[in-house]
């Protein structure tokens, strides 16, 4: 079908005030106004408002700096290797492609308000990132404002499923509803019956806690200790002694590159043993300088289907430095399936790839490749794409229903291996 069937019951588009050119105040979930506020002019704040140009223009805001600059090269390759799967398509495609790419710095800087700024002047139909959810909330007003249509890789927080978006914020990981359930059965069915958290005090941090904690409790675990601590905090004495106050018999940590402190206090001067430590996405990571087995036996999770090692071959053709993959399926899944909205719509811009999404994703005829499922497209059929990082199946939220989340387990080499993977669904 090429009608856009998405239906936010309350979900209207908030009022919204930009200063300058990167200077953004985040409208409520339930603000005022409407969804046919008239869209902005350049004047106004809000730029080009894309169209249908016969361009299929893909910006990026990925994290080059920042909290999570080590998820920024798996991300990257994804969306690179998306581009080179549409471009040798060729005349099959109706567009042109374009890619231009820009940082997101993280929460303690405007990096990526400033990015939004060049990527609405500069005429993109979509934007893939950013991987933080806090960072998104930064500018997601800005590209719903231009009519560009943003997906993320990587958010997860559960508060973008209600968020006023106009239906143009999607994203290919599930939110952390999902994860948060499969981390906290993982930590109860590894006999934790009184659990410790510390947080990253952002939608992110307690959206994951909120959720962990609810499935520790349904499981007849208890989370005596949650400890938040402040994007930019580098020091962590206070915190650690706080969580282990409590003797907890598994620990979560769910933060970003402040890991890198929180282990050494946690593990190396307290003592913690790491096998009773569990990471989450946000800081799963083969890039940790700890001397050797300071994170052995220590377990994570991951949302999505594991990179197999064909397309991590293919990823390794565009970046060869690339050690982690996560969210890569996820990035290059976020362009294809934008892609091929377009390609249903016949029409590139950002309105047009919005009101086809959840079509391309669900109850058409299965196609797992870009060029398979074009070729339907080109012949009048409706389709269902099923990525590299899973079924997607995008419901009204925009949300993924359906999803994989890995399990994984450190070594003595403070890498990573995958345990197994288990497949949810969020409308359970």
């Amino acid at each position: 079908m090429n009608v856009f069937t998405r239906s936010r019951a309350g979900k209207v588009l908030g009022g919204i005030a930009l200063v300058g050119a990167s200077a953004l105040v985040l409208a409520g979930c339930s603000g005022g106004g409407g969804n046919d506020a008239a869209a902005p002019s350049a004047s106004s704040g809000g730029g080009a408002v894309s169209t249908a140009d016969g361009t299929f223009h893909v910006g990026t805001i990925l994290p080059a700096t920042g909290n999570l600059a080590f998820l920024g090269p798996p991300e990257v390759a994804g969306v690179k290797l998306a581009i080179k799967d549409i471009e040798a398509t060729g005349s099959e495609f109706p567009f042109k492609v374009e890619l231009t790419e820009r940082d997101s710095g993280d929460t303690t800087t405007d990096i990526a308000t400033q990015s939004a700024t060049e990527l609405v002047d500069a005429g993109a139909d979509v934007v893939i990132g950013a991987a933080s959810s806090g960072v998104s909330f930064t500018f997601i007003d800005q590209l719903v404002n231009a009519g560009i249509v943003q997906i993320s890789p990587a958010n997860t927080s559960p508060d973008f499923t209600t968020y006023a978006d106009d239906g143009y914020y999607w994203r290919t990981a599930p939110s952390d509803v999902l994860q948060g359930r499969v981390l906290g059965n993982l930590m109860v069915g590894d006999g934790a019956a009184n659990v410790g958290i510390i947080y990253i005090n952002d939608p992110y941090g307690i959206g994951l806690k909120d959720n962990a904690t609810k499935a520790i409790e349904a499981a007849g675990g208890e989370v005596s200790v949650a400890v938040p601590y402040n994007p930019g905090d580098t020091v962590f004495t206070s915190q650690v002694d706080q969580l282990l106050q409590a003797k907890p018999d598994a620990v979560a940590v769910i933060a970003f590159e402040e890991t890198s402190s929180i282990i050494p206090q946690l593990v190396s001067t307290q003592g913690y043993p790491a096998s009773k430590v569990y990471f989450v996405d946000g800081n799963l990571s083969n890039s940790y300088e700890f001397p050797a087995g300071t994170l052995q036996g220590a377990k994570g999770t991951l949302p999505g289907n594991p990179a197999d090692t064909d397309f991590q071959a293919r990823l390794k053709e565009v970046d060869p430095a690339l050690t982690d993959f996560s969210y890569a399926p996820e990035s290059y899944d976020a362009v294809i399936v934008a892609a091929l909205a377009a390609a249903q719509a016949k029409d590139d811009s950002g309105t047009a790839i919005r009101d086809n999404l959840q079509s391309v994703s669900e109850d058409g005829e299965k196609c797992t490749t870009f060029a398979d499922c074009l070729k339907l497209i080109n012949e009048g059929k409706d389709i269902d794409y099923d990525g590299v990082s899973g079924p997607i199946t995008f419901d009204a939220n925009g949300d993924p229903t359906e999803a994989y989340i890995g399990i994984y387990q450190y070594g003595a080499d403070n890498k990573y291996t995958l345990l197994n993977t288990e497949f949810g669904s969020l409308n359970e």
